[in-house]
């Protein structure tokens, strides 16, 4: 798969989970979208963007299992958690309840959500290593009657969990508290099927695991919570709720999500336009297969890197897909990761989370055995 990425060859790229990586195809594709927008920018943005994106935003939607009218593309998940906290009536006294695990510009978001309104933020702790079978139980003993929504992410930034969410939405929802799933890495990683997972608002990134440019995320609503959404920036899809004409089309749409979400001003729109095709570039090339190879790889890393230094794993086998953290006994993250990369040209990020030092691992169809091993023998891993 490597002759299909634009990445340095001089760069051992282990990072995969940060920003992603297009491929050239789906590049391609991305530059033919820009061009086209730039031959006439009126006719683009204004009169045919919206019907556009609608026909991605479908194919997006057949992708992870969900109505495309729940849907609406936003620039990616931190900006999807940003809507739905800041949408959120939260009164003086309300709680939103997490993990300790969550992403730290998402966790920020709600901490200062909840000090402008009153509320409070809590963390749940998950320990390590991960039991599957607890989590749903350990999240909801924390429930109070207070507790307005539970925040949890589907596959976790720092230890690269892959949390069981189902049964958390559903009896969350039977206790009559809200759900927000951070999904920033779920797409293209994992199977999706949102209906089936029941959050009440999911926002995930296309342009991680899926491979899609830059810019590419969505935020999932259920159709009774999508009145209360407010879109960060006001424009003219409020004045169409009213009117139900500005004079172009692409400020008006079918659902009152769509309308708010969908026009905020000039913004290149062209990296959802290409969502479909990198859905399309991994059912070409057999994504579950290069899925699967990209685990094992990742499992037979972690297991080798556990034995050098007789340290235990933070999760099994069932855990994590093709991004794995690694224990290891240094405790300056950030010298070691500045090493791996000054020394050995590695990208790959080093992680921390109770008081353990973690390579986080991401394997992407890209990558190699040959990857794998100049990462076990870089000098700066030495005990």
């Amino acid at each position: 798969m490597r002759e299909h990425f634009l990445l340095d060859p001089s760069v051992t790229f282990l990072n995969h989970g940060s920003f992603g990586a297009c491929p050239r195809p789906v590049f391609d594709a991305w530059q033919r979208w820009q061009l086209e927008l730039e031959r006439n920018p009126v006719e683009f943005l204004g009169r045919r963007s919206a019907a556009l994106l609608g026909t991605a935003r479908e194919a997006l939607a057949a992708y992870v299992g969900a109505a495309s009218d729940d849907l609406a593309f936003v620039p990616n998940a931190t900006t999807g958690v940003n809507i739905v906290a800041r949408s959120l009536a939260l009164q003086p006294g309300d709680e939103v309840l997490a993990t300790d695990h969550e992403y730290g510009a998402c966790e920020t978001t709600f901490r200062r959500v909840c000090e402008a309104r009153g509320a409070s933020y809590r963390t749940v702790a998950i320990p390590l290593p991960f039991e599957r079978e607890d989590f749903a139980d350990r999240l909801l003993a924390e429930v109070r009657p207070n507790t307005k929504l539970i925040f949890a992410s589907h596959i976790t930034s720092t230890t690269a969990l892959v949390f069981p969410l189902a049964e958390l939405c559903r009896r969350a929802r039977e206790r009559g508290v809200l759900t927000l799933i951070d999904g920033a890495h779920a797409p293209g990683h994992i199977d999706l099927d949102l209906r089936a997972l029941g959050a009440d608002f999911y926002t995930g990134n296309c342009h991680k695991w899926l491979c899609a440019p830059k810019g590419a995320g969505f935020l999932h609503v259920r159709p009774e919570h999508q009145d209360l959404i407010d879109a960060p920036v006001t424009s003219w899809g409020y004045t169409a709720e009213v009117s139900g004409h500005t004079g172009f089309d692409a400020y008006t749409g079918r659902t009152r999500l769509e309308r708010r979400l969908l026009w905020q001003g000039t913004r290149d729109v062209t990296a959802w336009l290409t969502v479909p095709a990198a859905i399309e570039f991994q059912r070409a090339h057999d994504w579950a297969a290069v899925r699967a190879r990209c685990h094992a790889m990742a499992r037979a890393t972690l297991q080798r890197l556990c034995e050098r230094f007789g340290l235990a794993p933070a999760s099994t086998d069932d855990d994590f897909a093709q991004m794995a953290v690694m224990p290891v006994p240094h405790t300056d993250a950030e010298a070691l990761r500045r090493r791996l990369f000054d020394e050995s040209r590695i990208e790959i990020p080093v992680t921390q989370h109770g008081g353990r030092t973690f390579v986080r691992l991401s394997v992407q169809g890209y990558n190699t055995q040959d990857d794998l091993e100049r990462l076990l023998a870089a000098p700066a891993l030495a005990a």
